[in-house]
């Protein structure tokens, strides 16, 4: 399928709600404090927006791109691209789309970090000792932190407390658009085909659909249970919680009926399609015999990474 295909299949303007859950998905809010002696201070501050992606999915970016109506995308090393809002100009329209359609992952902590930033820099206070040291402090919170050279260069930094999500915002997801934005950079569409002897051709053909969340986010990814009202599971992998419903009659009740109504927009509505032709086959008994069972081979090796280049 062509990039001009999948664009006939959905609509071409950004849902808000799909935006901002991608962004908790796949979106950084940035302060960059450098050494610079052409500053009377001698340090340099940035601020930007970004989000970053494989090249696979520049349409999906130059989408975004459009819906803000600001920005750049930039080429970031071989396989990469990125899309970049710098100016405090610019920064204000993303600003006013995050206040109107909010963040609910750990993000939103960074976001108002980030707005406290923003703020300070609009009022110029960067330009002085006091206000830079209050970003520095500011930067203690934002993210991961201080780099070595700033602990070393403001010794007696305190970070200021980090915004708590705690009655500060809802933690529920406020319209199904966000989930499918937030599935587009977190969620993933498997095809397993497993060695079982006991299975007429040898193997067993199974599907399963996760959404994998860094695990301070455990009360969102536990919700997604109830929202989905089905079977899910939810265990931990090292930092990581996977959400993961396998049940076929969930995915083919629950799932897909969602996704159909509340489509992708990237690379990875590609991968859903697909793995919705398996599903198909399945309904239809044909993974038992040898010519439907080759069919899910080709799939499978052609979704997620196995995906090549979009032409």
């Amino acid at each position: 399928m062509t990039k001009k295909q999948m664009n006939k299949l959905i609509k071409l303007t950004m849902d808000p709600w799909f935006v901002t859950g991608f962004t908790d998905a796949e979106g950084c809010f940035c302060v960059s404090i450098i050494r610079d002696n052409k500053n009377i201070l001698g340090w340099r501050v940035k601020r930007w927006f970004q989000l970053a992606l494989h090249k696979k999915d520049l349409d999906l970016l130059k989408r975004i791109q459009s819906y803000f109506g600001v920005g750049n995308i930039y080429k970031q090393g071989v396989e990469s691209i990125q899309y970049r809002v710098e100016s405090i100009k610019d920064l204000e329209i993303i600003v006013k789309h995050f206040d109107s359609y909010g963040l609910i992952t750990q993000k939103w902590s960074d976001y108002q970090l980030f707005k406290q930033a923003i703020e300070l820099i609009k009022c110029k206070e960067h330009l002085k000792q006091e206000g830079l040291s209050k970003l520095v402090a500011i930067k203690g919170s934002l993210n991961r932190g201080l780099s070595v050279e700033l602990k070393a260069a403001f010794p007696d930094t305190i970070p200021v407390p980090r915004p708590s999500m705690v009655g500060a915002t809802t933690r529920d997801i406020q319209d199904p658009n966000w989930l499918a934005g937030f599935v587009e950079g977190e969620g993933c569409f498997f095809i397993n085909i497993i060695n079982k002897s006991s299975h007429r051709l040898g193997v067993q053909v199974k599907l399963a659909f996760q959404i994998t969340q860094h695990s301070r986010d455990e009360q969102l990814i536990k919700s997604l249970i109830k929202y989905f009202d089905c079977g899910g599971n939810v265990y931990k992998y090292r930092e990581a919680l996977n959400f993961q419903i396998t049940k076929f009659n969930d995915l083919t009740s629950k799932v897909i009926p969602f996704f159909d109504k509340y489509p992708l927009h990237g690379v990875k509505r590609l991968d859903y399609l697909d793995w919705c032709k398996v599903a198909e086959l399945m309904q239809n008994k044909e993974h038992l015999t040898p010519e439907g069972l080759s069919k899910i081979s080709e799939l499978k090796a052609g979704i997620n990474r196995g995906r090549k280049e979009i032409i």
